[in-house]
């Protein structure tokens, strides 16, 4: 199973009688998942058929999910409420004749509210959409899925590129002569010789006890184990796949403590450069990582 991204975008559109519709899908990153559906009034149906397909097919990110409908009915027509008419005529013509009442119009009746009303002639629009809108939504979930998996699929290309520059890097480190008992023993020998040199006081055998405590403190043995271990779960779970983005990220966390670890402990230039590269990768490794669902 490959890995998948969590950013993508997919977009659906389509005609049902005098109406266009139209799924539009972003997705960015998110520590969880968060389904953001907004759709027209009357609509409400949809966007939570919408919120349940897409929380069933994604785990992680932010999906901004966007339904716009359009429809060519024409402008609104008027039609006459022929009954409230009537039953006012009746009202009016029982009423007493009087000299200063005027007697009433149509186009003064016509102005009462309710008489005339701007109707237009289209079919109920949910009962038309539903079915072509929600075949849609499965269109633009698997276009949505097949966005994030090729974007999935060339993050996993630049993971792998980092994972192996670290696993280079850890070579190296585990390899550099500094490491070598030789060297060492001859960087802690310079180091007692020049306090010896600063003061006569210091005890010569002290020193010497006190350089062989700081020479196991400085052995990187166990970060360069814990990186060589770090290198071989993060490939097996690429190989895995799946939403495995926390546990990537997780890994990278670990990786940067190593890192910075090494550098600390070091003791020689050519360590240091190797745990500054190394930190400097696993920066870049987790920024990728994020991204992955």
């Amino acid at each position: 199973m490959a890995i998948e991204s969590m950013t993508g975008f997919a977009r659906v559109a389509g005609v049902a009688g005098i109406h266009a519709w139209a799924w539009e899908i972003k997705s960015v990153n998110a520590r969880g998942l968060d389904v953001r559906v907004r759709v027209p009034p009357g609509f409400e149906l949809l966007a939570e058929a919408a919120r349940k397909r897409l929380s069933g097919a994604f785990s992680r990110g932010t999906l901004h999910v966007n339904l716009s409908i359009t429809s060519d009915a024409g402008p609104p027509r008027p039609r006459i409420n022929e009954q409230a008419l009537s039953a006012l005529i009746e009202a009016v013509g029982r009423l007493p004749v009087s000299d200063t009442i005027r007697p009433p119009s149509f186009d003064g009746l016509l102005g009462i509210r309710g008489v005339v009303e701007l109707a237009e002639e289209s079919e109920d629009a949910l009962t038309v959409l539903e079915a072509p809108i929600l075949a849609g939504l499965e269109a633009v979930a698997l276009g949505l899925t097949e966005a994030r998996a090729a974007e999935g699929r060339a993050l996993e290309a630049v993971v792998t590129g980092h994972l192996a520059t670290i696993a280079r890097l850890t070579e190296e480190a585990e390899l550099h002569p500094a490491r070598g008992v030789e060297a060492i023993r001859e960087r802690l020998a310079i180091q007692v010789q020049a306090l010896l040199d600063a003061s006569q006081a210091l005890d010569p055998q002290r020193l010497h006890q006190e350089a062989a405590l700081l020479a196991v403190k400085a052995d990187i043995r166990e970060e360069i184990d814990r990186l060589h271990a770090h290198v071989a779960a993060l490939r097996t779970l690429l190989a895995q796949g799946g939403p495995i983005g926390r546990k990537l990220d997780f890994l990278a966390q670990e990786f940067g403590r190593e890192a910075s670890t090494l550098c600390a402990k070091a003791g020689d230039a050519g360590l240091s450069r190797i745990g500054l590269e190394l930190r400097t990768v696993v920066d870049q490794l987790r920024e990728q990582v994020q991204n992955v669902e």
